[in-house]
């Protein structure tokens, strides 16, 4: 039993998108390969969407707004832009449990034990992608309930059970700009960021946390 080196990475500036997949897919393909350790890719992109393999044409609500990009991951359509923390997730899943369920979930985990470090409570919803946050006080919904909003998203796709694409989790991006498509699918709920919920955390505060969850929420690698 052994465990592989995680390498991780932090692009400073904008990431053209183009340039990030094809990053991820020759690393994933040499990590399949035994070539290259596993990797967390930390960026951010200009604003575009990006369309998952279950995305709806009629969920794509303004489509001269941004650039679109057809995405082999899972899910629906999904902003990203300044402002949003991206984390890409190459890491070999047959590794790591050799259950894709069990990884969704704990990416899952991740994403909520790092909110947590700045007292946020993300939680998951059923029937619904992502990490949410009660908005307590916001006036309650037609059924007497406190409003949700959606802080991330999770997105993955597996070759040769070694991940990429993964998760992404609003700190300060322009909340605005999500109009031009039905985030996920899900059209009676809103999107929230750290700052809009009025905490003054940066992206470094984000990648420290990211950081500093990773390993007690993903299961460790093991050596054959």
């Amino acid at each position: 039993m052994g465990f592989c080196m995680v390498e991780w990475i932090i692009s400073e500036g904008l990431t053209d998108y183009d340039t990030a997949v094809t990053f991820m897919e020759q690393r994933a393909d040499a990590i399949a390969r035994g070539e290259a350790d596993e990797a967390v890719w930390l960026v951010e992109h200009p604003p575009l969407y990006t369309a998952g393999t279950s995305a709806k044409p009629q969920d794509l609500t303004d489509p001269d707004r941004f650039p679109v990009y057809e995405s082999k991951r899972g899910g629906q359509y999904t902003y990203h832009g300044p402002g949003q923390r991206v984390a890409y997730a190459m890491l070999d899943v047959g590794k790591r449990g050799h259950d894709v369920r069990r990884f969704v979930n704990e990416l899952e985990e991740w994403v909520i034990a790092t909110l947590a470090e700045f007292n946020v409570t993300g939680e998951r919803r059923e029937g619904r992608v992502g990490v949410w946050v009660t908005r307590p006080e916001k006036p309650l919904t037609a059924n007497g309930m406190p409003p949700e909003d959606k802080i991330a998203a999770i997105g993955v796709r597996l070759r040769k059970w070694v991940s990429f694409h993964g998760i992404s989790i609003n700190v300060e991006p322009d909340l605005s700009h999500f109009d031009g498509i039905v985030p996920c699918g899900i059209t009676e709920h809103g999107v929230t960021s750290l700052v809009d919920l009025g905490l003054p955390v940066t992206m470094a505060d984000v990648d420290v946390a990211l950081r500093k969850c990773f390993d007690r929420c993903l299961t460790p690698y093991s050596a054959e």
